[in-house]
């Protein structure tokens, strides 16, 4: 059976060369005699995988020294929790709320504390990213925010001065898509199947002094806390292993492919011509404003659910899936992530061309 278009928006589409390697390897790798799912985590071997993954990421994304590199389970979510049980000591800070995963943040973080929202697009349908407070208050803990808000399809662009409050990012839809400045951050994290694994890992990339300054609040599953984390390797048990290793193999195919310019550049090849579509048919509308728009999730309807669910099911049919969009957004959804291929996103915009040529004259007014 051929390949769909997997527009998907997680988990998600990978790089071909890299599952055809995988497969290549599953019962023997590099002559082994066993798969990675088999092997010690406590091995040698694996030791040079999860090691190697590591020292890739760091080169491909520029990861200064200082900061630590962890390989966790539980997914973006569970950082929702990780990230105020770990860095909220003394109570309170700042949420800028964006969408529906920087909105659950922020109410998950109000469990151990003060989680104030300082910034908000959700009276506008969250059709943009809100404007930046410009007197943010420096006892903050930290300040938390989504890069990119999948559900709805908009992106922050340029990101707040946050003064000496360190800054927080769930940057899981963006991850390796396009360059970011880490040491901007106090911390960092993704869930990886959007761009660059399976589901089941989650990259948490953090400062060291937010590691050692302070401890973990004591209410911190030993699990969950950075510092044991970074001290075991991200070994503090059993990780991830094979979600880890193909996430290696990932870092190398974006390296390979010419780094995270390379990734920008291919990746707004991609979405340019959608958006420009978009913002000229008479039957299909952008959910998000110039300007705010997704690299990663192109967010659009017709403005009909049925005509939506027409559309989904017949692309389905051409081979172009999951275009169906979040069920709190409604619509579709085109996720054009890293893996995504240029002829997929031709494909799409052939159907949607011949569904409004088919469909437009009766939706117009009599």
């Amino acid at each position: 059976m051929a390949r769909v278009f997997n527009f998907s928006a997680g988990p998600a589409a990978l790089p071909e060369p890299v599952l055809r390697e995988c497969a290549e390897e599953m019962l023997d790798y590099r002559g082994s005699g066993m798969s990675v799912m088999e092997m010690s985590h406590r091995s040698p071997l694996y030791q040079s995988i999860i090691d190697d993954a590591e020292a890739t990421l760091r080169r491909v994304m520029g990861i200064p020294a200082n900061y630590h590199v962890l390989f966790l389970q539980g997914g973006a979510t569970l950082q929702f929790a990780g990230v105020p049980l770990n860095l909220m000591r003394h109570g309170r800070a700042g949420y800028v709320v964006s969408g529906n995963w920087s909105q659950k943040a922020c109410q998950e973080a109000r469990r151990y504390g003060s989680a104030e929202v300082v910034a908000s697009s959700e009276g506008t349908g969250f059709d943009r990213v809100p404007e930046f407070p410009s007197d943010l208050d420096q006892s903050l803990d930290y300040l938390y925010l989504c890069q990119n808000e999948t559900v709805f399809g908009n992106m922050m662009r340029d990101f707040p001065d946050a003064g000496s409050v360190p800054l927080v990012a769930d940057v899981s839809s963006c991850f390796l898509s396009l360059p970011l400045d880490v040491s901007r951050f106090g911390l960092v994290y993704a869930g990886v199947q959007k761009n660059a694994g399976p589901a089941g890992v989650t990259v948490v990339i953090v400062r060291d002094d937010l590691v050692q300054d302070g401890p973990a609040l004591g209410v911190c599953p030993s699990y969950m806390d950075f510092r044991l984390e970074a001290e075991r390797g991200s070994m503090l048990n059993t990780p991830n292993c094979w979600g880890i290793y193909v996430c290696g193999k990932v870092f190398r195919w974006v390296e390979e492919q010419g780094g995270l310019e390379a990734m920008e550049a291919r990746n707004l090849a991609k979405v340019g011509p959608l958006y420009d579509y978009l913002d000229h048919s008479a039957l299909f509308s952008p959910s998000v404003l110039p300007g705010h728009r997704s690299i990663a999730n192109v967010c659009f309807r017709t403005g009909d659910e049925a005509l939506d669910g027409e559309f989904v099911t017949g692309a389905a049919e051409r081979g172009i899936a999951n275009l169906k969009g979040h069920r709190l957004a409604g619509g579709m959804r085109a996720s054009c992530y890293n893996a995504v291929p240029q002829e997929a996103v031709d494909a799409l915009l052939a159907y949607m061309s011949d569904f409004e040529a088919r469909h437009l004259p009766r939706t117009r007014p009599i």
